[in-house]
């Protein structure tokens, strides 16, 4: 979770799990980016939103990953599965950067990972990706995007998630 807020060589100064996690995490991100579902999508979201388009397309992708019930056959098992995360990240709050913090706190107060299941959480992160981001400031068309592609994103998603399974893996055997 703390990946996108450790830059460079600053991995070092974890413990090997954590410097590791950070790794799996880039891993994930470099994975992702060239995947070819993922350029697919990129392609909806590139016109508005140029270079942010993979970030849109992180966060759809988290959406059919709440909702896929081959890993959570109901909302009670993803609500679970959210608060199980919660609770292990706060057991390494000593680790996290000071920005992650601050976000990690609204993350549990919100439930962010809970509400990535609907579609009001997916625009209320469409919405926070356009506070972080400099040159994005008409997020309406990014949901308009996602609510009006909605099944070829999910066709996307189920191309995209049994390879990103395997990557995972293997990274895992190294």
């Amino acid at each position: 979770m703390i990946g996108d807020f450790v830059k460079g060589n600053k991995k070092y100064n974890y413990p090997d799990t954590i410097r590791r996690g950070i790794e799996l995490h880039r891993s994930i991100d470099a994975f992702t980016d060239t995947h070819e579902a993922t350029k697919k999508i990129k392609s909806l979201f590139r016109p508005m939103y140029g270079l942010y388009s993979g970030a849109f397309v992180d966060i759809v992708y988290d959406h059919f990953l709440a909702n896929d019930v081959k890993l959570f056959n109901n909302e009670g098992v993803f609500f679970d599965f959210t608060q199980h995360i919660y609770n292990q990240l706060s057991t390494r709050k000593s680790y996290f950067p000071e920005k992650f913090e601050f976000m990690f706190s609204r993350m549990c107060e919100q439930n962010w990972l809970y509400h990535y299941r609907f579609d009001e959480g997916i625009e209320q992160s469409f919405t926070g990706l356009m506070r972080r981001a400099r040159f994005i400031n008409q997020i309406d068309d990014a949901f308009t995007i996602f609510k009006q592609n909605k099944s070829l994103l999910k066709i996307g998603y189920d191309a995209f998630f049994p390879d990103i399974n395997n990557h995972v893996l293997l990274f895992l055997k190294k």
